[in-house]
């Protein structure tokens, strides 16, 4: 696909549409790799995210490494107690710096030519490099960017000199959910999935209003008041609030029911791809993240309240299990609507007023950049 071929498939989503009169974002952004290439740039690289736990970096000298949309990236607590992230990347010929998921380390060293940084990022140890011209190691050390803590989550921004406050990204989930409750959590358990969809396709299904619960979900459905279930949009996010009630076990499936408590169910989106469900002494945290354009990985990670019986082992057994039995129903209808928008024979939809405010929200916030990144005005169509 030429750039002007690019730009003009961007301008074919009006985003000044209201949600009654809007067309989805065409087929081909779901199933084009020039769109993931424009996504990369645009909004991953662009934009705050979710790479890790706090917990993971809770001491000097802790690492965890992650991977941004093609961006390698370590991030570690320094000597002196700094939360620090890098690009994962060698100034001499681009290896890996750290190649292990997490540990803890006085320094790292490129394992391809033995390149040595401290854990500021400044280069200590360049072997073999006498007679270089023109080579200073203080404009050497790792590409430093951006990293702040909300909650239990570590943030990653690949652009520093352009990242607003992590809080003012985050607004209003932060002012409208307590971090100290959420850092009062305890991570549990981390499950990973693969799909054969776009990554756009999982947070569309995610954000439709509830929509497709009574149909894909029975168990979830058992426990959600659907009358009340609604849809708030603000800034970069999107909260879906449900009233949550006890299912008529006789003709419901209740399996849910003992581990989705409390007054409501509260589902919260923040642009582009996390997604954190909060109920009573439970969250699980899901992040969406770009592997190809047919194809995304989708990393869980639960967390529950050590006081009561959410602290207890069988309570979170039984709670993770309802939780990978609603994400293989959503890997089957998302993998589903996939093969739907390769086949040549789907190009716009159209949204449910009722239920899919969320859904335009989010393609209003993509299309924004998307169309800024090609040279469009926001409100040309």
């Amino acid at each position: 696909m030429t750039a002007s071929e690019l730009r003009n498939r961007v301008a074919a989503f009006d985003p000044s549409a209201d949600l009654a009169h809007a067309r989805t974002i065409p087929a081909d952004w779901y199933t084009d790799p020039a769109f993931l290439e424009l996504e990369r740039k645009a909004v991953f690289h662009a934009t705050w995210q979710a790479v890790g736990r706090t917990e993971q970096v809770a001491e000097p000298g802790a690492y965890f490494t992650a991977d941004l949309a093609g961006l390698p990236v370590v991030v570690v607590r320094d000597d002196h107690g700094t939360l620090r992230a890098f690009a994962n990347v060698c100034r001499h010929r681009a290896a890996r710096v750290v190649c292990f998921e997490q540990g803890k380390a006085s320094r790292f060293r490129c394992r391809y030519h033995g390149w040595t940084y401290d854990l500021q990022g400044r280069l200590r140890g360049v072997p073999e490099f006498d007679g270089v011209a023109d080579f200073r190691r203080e404009d050497n050390g790792l590409v430093e960017l951006a990293a702040a803590v909300w909650g239990p989550l570590v943030f990653v921004h690949p652009q520093p000199a352009a990242a607003p406050p992590l809080e003012a990204f985050l607004d209003p989930l932060t002012k409208q959910t307590s971090a100290t409750d959420l850092a009062a959590l305890r991570f549990v358990e981390r499950r990973v999935y693969e799909l054969a969809c776009n990554w756009k396709v999982f947070v569309d299904n995610y954000l439709d209003g509830g929509y497709h619960v009574l149909t894909i979900h029975p168990s979830l459905s058992g426990v959600l008041d659907y009358a009340g279930y609604h849809t708030v949009n603000a800034g970069l996010t999107s909260v879906q609030i449900s009233p949550m009630r006890r299912p008529d076990a006789e003709r419901e499936d209740a399996s849910a029911a003992d581990v989705r408590q409390g007054k409501a169910a509260y589902y919260w989106w923040v642009f582009p791809n996390l997604m954190l469900n909060i109920y009573q002494g439970v969250m699980d945290t899901n992040l969406v993240l770009p592997l190809a354009a047919d194809r995304c990985r989708v990393v869980f990670d639960f967390y529950f309240a050590a006081e009561g019986e959410t602290g207890t082992a069988a309570f979170q057994h039984r709670s993770i299990t309802v939780g990978h039995q609603i994400q293989q129903e959503d890997v089957d209808i998302c993998e589903d609507v996939q093969r739907g928008l390769a086949s040549g024979r789907f190009e716009v939809g159209r949204y449910s007023v009722r239920r899919e405010s969320g859904v335009h929200h989010f393609h209003r916030l993509l299309a924004e950049r998307l169309r800024r990144a090609v040279g469009l005005d926001l409100g040309t169509a």
